[in-house]
């Protein structure tokens, strides 16, 4: 049994016969922690968030920026290594911002995103001075411009448009379409820009748009650059105004399965800005400041799952202790992951099992198909390509407590999300 590279992270190794990662022993971090149990690599976490620092500033030459999309995965020690790394960070909630806060981010570096935003989110931005709210309905800004007006220094505002690219990925993920329910429909763009510049607490900083995740065919992120800058200049032509910056957003692929390509950050960034500068000589508009908002290809690949296995059901199933409470994504897009024996990793690969969640769904099903060495219980199962969208959408479904989270590296376990406990899943219970 070997380990697909790019599937796994940077560190990861079979020594032993067992699986380290950030040169940890696995078996010993589950016995330490506890499982599930998850892990972070602080070597591949830190190695993408510089690829991308690098070849944007290798590639485009205006200003550029790294956002990270904390929507992947975030918490206060995580975000302290995006303000190490020079990264700014997209947030979407009112305690996404209270986490960038605590941990140090400059506000002037972090924006605000969401289609639905309530109005103590925005004061809570505005009174921050987080560096741009991005709007994303006329609702939005109506209100914003209301909460604003008494503002000596105007907020920052990006717009977010729909622009009508229907991204090749899952339908749950896709959020360019004219349909979607993200953006402002190009129809209205007009009006919002207007409305801007007739509003006194609000500053025009330019235009974005995110058309989906877990993308692979750039050549939709090239039309999503050439909508954002065809915008610009006919906004441009009406308006006398130049945008200050552009943001295509994020949404990168990375591989969960051996037989899916690399993640290519640096050709990723090549693209994006030869796109960008060719539509602005087209169009003869200044190159603006570019943003991208990488999230689940700076975050994925550096984390693995652990779990215990605790039952055999005939030759089929094993039974973990985890499941859609940890990683609702094989129910919810029918992922599909990469996973070993971290106990007996140098074992042969002989059998075909599916691997069932604890949790009262028939839809609780973690991998489908997985070819793994005879499983018992007791045995260890390790899950790559974990750290993006699991965590972050983890819940107590059946009231069971979410996992912890260690970051390893050079040999040493840190935790920076310790276990949830009993006392916390009913700290809300009010008693009659």
């Amino acid at each position: 049994m070997s380990l697909a590279p790019h599937v796994w992270p940077e560190t990861a190794a079979v020594t032993g016969g067992r699986l380290f990662v950030g040169g940890c022993d696995t078996v010993v971090l589950a016995e330490q922690f506890g499982t599930p149990l998850y892990l972070l690599d602080e070597a591949t976490l830190r190695g993408a968030m510089r690829a991308y620092r690098q070849a944007f500033a290798a590639a485009y030459p205006g200003p550029a920026r790294v956002h990270y999309a904390g929507k992947a995965l975030l918490n206060t020690a995580l975000a302290q290594i995006v303000v190490q790394e020079g990264l700014g960070l997209d947030v979407v909630s009112a305690t996404e911002l209270l986490v960038a806060r605590r941990a140090g981010v400059p506000m002037a570096h972090v924006h605000l995103h969401g289609n639905a935003k309530s109005d103590a989110e925005l004061e809570r931005a505005v009174a921050w001075q987080v560096g741009a709210i991005v709007v994303d309905t006329l609702d939005e800004l109506a209100r914003l411009g209301a909460l604003t007006a008494h503002l000596a220094e105007p907020q920052g505002v990006l717009l977010r448009i729909a622009p009508e690219i229907e991204a090749d990925t899952h339908v749950h993920i896709a959020t360019g379409g004219a349909a979607a329910k993200f953006g402002l429909p190009l129809a209205v763009l007009d009006m919002a820009v207007a409305r801007v510049l007739n509003t006194s607490g609000l500053r025009w900083l330019g235009l974005h748009a995110h058309i989906g995740s877990q993308l692979f065919a750039l050549d939709q992120v090239v039309a999503t650059v050439e909508v954002l800058v065809a915008q610009a200049a006919r906004l441009r032509d009406r308006f006398g105004v130049t945008p200050v910056e552009l943001s295509p957003g994020g949404g990168l692929g990375v591989p969960y399965t051996a037989d899916q390509p690399p993640t290519d950050i640096p050709r990723y960034a090549e693209v994006v800005s030869a796109a960008m500068q060719v539509a602005c000589t087209r169009h003869n508009l200044p190159l603006p400041r570019l943003t991208v908002e990488p999230g689940r290809s700076i975050v994925a690949r550096a984390g693995v799952a652990l779990y215990r296995v605790v039952g055999r059901k005939g030759q089929r199933w094993l039974h973990i202790d985890g499941g859609m409470g940890d990683n609702i994504r094989p129910a919810l897009y029918s992922a599909r992951y990469s996973a070993v024996l971290a106990n007996r990793a140098g074992e042969p690969d002989s059998e075909l099992v599916a691997v069932g969640g604890r949790y009262c769904e028939a839809g609780d099903v973690l991998l489908r198909e997985i070819a793994l060495p005879p499983a018992q219980p007791g045995d260890l199962l390790a899950v790559a390509t974990a750290g993006a969208y699991t965590l972050s959408m983890a819940s107590t479904y059946n009231l069971v407590p979410r996992p912890a989270l260690v970051l390893v590296g050079d040999g040493r376990a840190r935790l920076i999300q310790r276990r949830e406990t009993e006392e916390d899943v009913l700290a809300r219970d009010m008693r009659l």
